[in-house]
């Protein structure tokens, strides 16, 4: 049994805070935030006396040092900010805990995707003889994961990936995003960014869309982005000639969020408004729905998965492999929306694969690093039940 530190009591740590409870192989569970009441409330729903809370300020080392100390957890689960990434990984080197998150680093003051950041601990937590698992979400995480499976079982080489990403779900809201408004955003307006032929390609920001047929849900317009596991992934499988990821976006989110960034209500620079510095994507992060508010009347579906096609034995071969998440009954299960659900999961069973020793060797990795077997018969059983299609028709062309 292992004692098991949570950062972060948004939409995501709910998840990861109810499940861990419900897991036999975790002991103790200590729920830290800087806004201690969201800790409490998480707590008081799940009604488990292996929670505890904690307020914590995350981006000063000593506090989590003090709080890890305190608690001593085998792990330490990151679902705050990838502004804290490298706060939290630095109190996991002094403590020698292990490390687990879900999206990659980002600097406050450059909307930049990039792991070389997080890579660079490689030999300090080697040293440390210490684990951190990278990206163990969905997109990142799952999508990893599920290439990982794909390559050990049905393929020789990945020649062709694409990750199609598709909320169909509708929260009633004029506009408002699924997770952090500040960091969503962020990763909407950048350029999009695709692998092909051994060089990254830049297009502008959502230039490149096309309906793409997603199960029971059908055709939704989707959007070529920039998305990290694109980076990990085609350097973990070189064989790799094209790597892209889709998301969709409703037509009304399109056109508010074109307004809100033609009046600069996006811009991640301070300016000046009677004598105080704002930064305008934080304040439109004020005053835009909280994202856990959105749960308890989202109603559809999440699809999520990975087209890949490649070569089996000299022959072609085109598989895919999918999750699809219903918004309703995750918020039946654990007071949250399915964006959170399916990213929320897969952490908990990142940190189970850890601390029953399948995914732990000292360093940092991506989750395609590890073998997929365990993870894959584990997810599907905490509620993440996967699909694959094997040899059938790709929406994509080679």
């Amino acid at each position: 049994m292992a004692r098991v530190m949570i950062v972060g009591a948004g939409g995501v740590g709910r998840v990861v805070a109810h499940k861990c409870a419900a897991q036999p192989e975790f002991s103790d569970i200590l729920l830290a935030s800087r806004t201690l009441e969201k800790c409490n409330q998480i707590a008081k729903d799940i009604n488990s006396p292996k929670i505890t809370t904690a307020a914590l300020d995350a981006d000063v080392v000593s506090n989590t040092v003090k709080l890890i100390q305190e608690f001593c957890p085998e792990i330490l689960i990151n679902v705050a900010l990838p502004y804290q990434d490298l706060a939290l990984m630095n109190a996991c080197l002094e403590t020698k805990v292990n490390y687990l998150d879900t999206a990659n680093y980002e600097p406050p003051d450059v909307a930049k995707f990039e792991y070389s950041w997080q890579w660079a601990y490689q030999e300090r937590f080697k040293n440390a003889g210490i684990t951190a698992i990278l990206g163990c979400g969905f997109d990142p995480g799952m999508t990893g994961v599920y290439t990982a499976y794909a390559f050990k079982h049905y393929f020789d080489e990945i020649h062709y990936l694409d990750i199609i990403d598709c909320n169909a779900g509708n929260h009633g809201q004029s506009f408002a995003t699924n997770f952090n408004p500040e960091i969503n955003i962020r990763e909407i307006t950048q350029n999009g960014r695709y692998y092909e032929n051994g060089q990254w390609v830049e297009v502008p920001a959502l230039s490149v869309h096309r309906p793409i047929d997603y199960p029971e849900v059908g055709f939704r317009e989707s959007y070529l982005l920039y998305h990290e596991e694109l980076e990990s992934l085609v350097k973990n499988f070189p064989t790799i000639k094209r790597a892209r990821f889709w998301m969709t976006f409703s037509e009304n989110y399109i056109t508010h969020l074109r307004v809100l960034e033609a009046v600069g209500m996006t811009r991640i620079d301070p300016v000046n408004y009677e004598g105080t510095q704002v930064i305008p994507l934080k304040f439109l992060k004020a005053i835009l729905p909280e994202p856990s508010s959105l749960a308890e009347n989202y109603t559809g579906q999440t699809s999520i998965g990975c087209h890949i096609r490649g070569l089996k034995d000299g022959k072609e071969r085109q598989y895919y492999i999918y999750n699809n998440c219903d918004h309703a009954a995750s918020y039946k299960e654990v007071g949250s929306q399915a964006i959170s659900y399916t990213t929320g999961v897969p952490a908990v069973v990142g940190a189970l694969m850890l601390v029953l020793g399948l995914w732990k060797k000292p360093g940092v990795f991506n989750v395609e690093e590890f073998d997929p077997d365990p993870f894959m018969e584990l997810v599907a059983k905490l509620g993440l039940p996967w699909h694959e299609v094997i040899d059938g028709d790709s929406p994509f062309e080679a």
